[in-house]
């Protein structure tokens, strides 16, 4: 059902290509001259490393629902500045005390505690203010519903209510629905929301919306399969981040859940559920989400 292989050429010129531009509009948008030295830490936690899956899942359905990609853009790096200011506070010593993060060490370890908690806050704040700029090129309707989706994915109902039962699940025997459910807040809220704020910023169909906010739920869950099976088969280096942890603190996994090979099946007949929605969205120009979906379930990180 998937449009072609995550290798396929024209996919990887389109992913490098919009890497970049994100990369670039990121480092445009995250100020280096906040006051003492609080820039330097917010451009340290967001510059110079990430897959950026999250701006390429907005990108790529706006492209597909033929939408308006300036907005687009600003929908991608306000979802990566969320991201990026979760993964600092989640390496703090009182949540993961994790030291390494995309090959470098974590934000507290460079900058301390106290810089890495205001980088955090001061990212959050910069998502908003992205989607609601002061030139009139967002109309207010639809600033306002980006912001909504973007705080809906990343509050209590999504990522912090997922961080929160993650917390709690340390040591607890979870079954596969709690621990989808964990999930599905955690990480896959806002791969969703990347998705349909991408989607949103076009007129399409609500039964068009549909599909694709179940291809955004089959992606996110696809994709915390994926980091499970990478946590005890990769190395540090090659994951840039810390492996083995979760095996480390006793934390619930798919693959202490299922089994290695049982993990990597399920992770497989999701990423076919979110194939075959995007095939019943009958939008005429999806072969990038394809593709998305092929990559996020064959990264080696």
């Amino acid at each position: 059902m998937s449009a072609g292989p995550s290798d396929n050429t024209a996919f990887v010129a389109w992913r490098v290509r919009q890497q970049e531009r994100v990369e670039q509009a990121l480092s445009n948008w995250v100020p280096a001259d906040a006051p003492a030295g609080l820039g330097l830490a917010m451009r340290y936690a967001v510059l110079d490393g990430g897959k950026r899956l999250r701006p390429l899942l907005a990108l790529a359905a706006c492209e597909a629902a033929q939408g308006d990609l300036a907005v687009a853009m600003r929908a991608a790096c306000a979802v990566e500045l969320i991201h990026a200011y979760s993964l600092v506070h989640d390496d703090m010593p009182c949540m993961d005390n994790d030291v390494l993060r995309r090959g470098k060490p974590t934000v507290h370890v460079k900058f301390g505690e106290a810089q890495a908690l205001l980088a955090g806050d001061a990212l959050q704040a910069l998502a908003f203010e992205l989607l609601v700029p002061d030139d009139g090129s967002v109309p207010a309707a639809l600033s306002a519903r980006l912001c909504r989706q973007l705080a809906v994915a990343a509050g209590a109902s999504g990522m912090a209510g997922g961080q929160a039962v993650d917390l709690a699940s340390v040591g607890v025997a979870l079954d596969q629905k709690a621990l989808e459910g964990m999930h599905r807040l955690k990480t896959g809220a806002l791969l969703q929301a990347s998705v349909m704020m991408g989607a949103s910023t076009a007129s399409v169909d609500a039964s068009v919306l549909q599909q694709l906010s179940t291809y955004g739920a089959c992606v996110g869950l696809a994709f915390q399969v994926v980091d499970d099976i990478l946590d005890v088969t990769t190395d540090s280096a090659t994951l840039g981040k810390t492996a083995g942890k979760d095996a480390a603190a006793d934390k619930p996994t798919f693959v202490s859940l299922m089994g290695l090979e049982a993990a990597q099946a399920y992770a497989d007949e999701v990423l076919d559920q979110a194939h075959q929605a995007l095939s019943a969205s009958a939008l005429p120009h999806t072969d990038t989400l394809h593709a998305l979906a092929d990559w996020v379930g064959r990264r080696a990180s």
